[in-house]
């Protein structure tokens, strides 16, 4: 194989594999949920993903990507300020331990979104 050969072949499998990495992350939309201090979590139609545990785990990305919640868009179920919103996240999951383990992106949507989401269980 000649050089210009191998440069393209390398081209096409470090393209294909970098497309593989960026298909792994999912979209997940659902309840955002603060229920205590240091502990989030997204509840959509297929359970509670943990993405923080105060003392546990925190998934990669939680600092910079996960958004921080509206005013306009939040319910706060105590006098202290924990409640919850409406939300979608690129992430990667463990789904065996319902963690999300990594956060790409995150963007806050309107409660009326998740209101109207048959399959949702709002947040107590």
């Amino acid at each position: 194989m000649n050089m210009r050969a191998a440069a393209l072949a390398l081209t096409v499998v470090m393209g294909s594999l970098a497309c593989g990495a960026a298909e792994a992350a999912e979209t997940r939309c659902g309840w955002y949920v603060n229920p205590t201090p240091r502990n989030f979590y997204l509840s959509d139609r297929d359970g509670d993903w943990w993405m923080r545990s105060q003392g546990g785990m925190t998934a990669e990305g939680f600092d910079d990507h996960a958004p921080d919640f509206d005013p306009k868009q939040y319910v706060e179920l105590q006098p202290n300020g924990y409640g919850y919103g409406c939300a979608c996240f690129s992430v990667d999951t463990d789904k065996a331990e319902k963690n999300i383990t990594r956060i790409y992106s995150g963007k806050i949507l309107p409660l009326a979104r998740c209101r109207n989401d048959k399959t949702l269980t709002k947040p107590d």
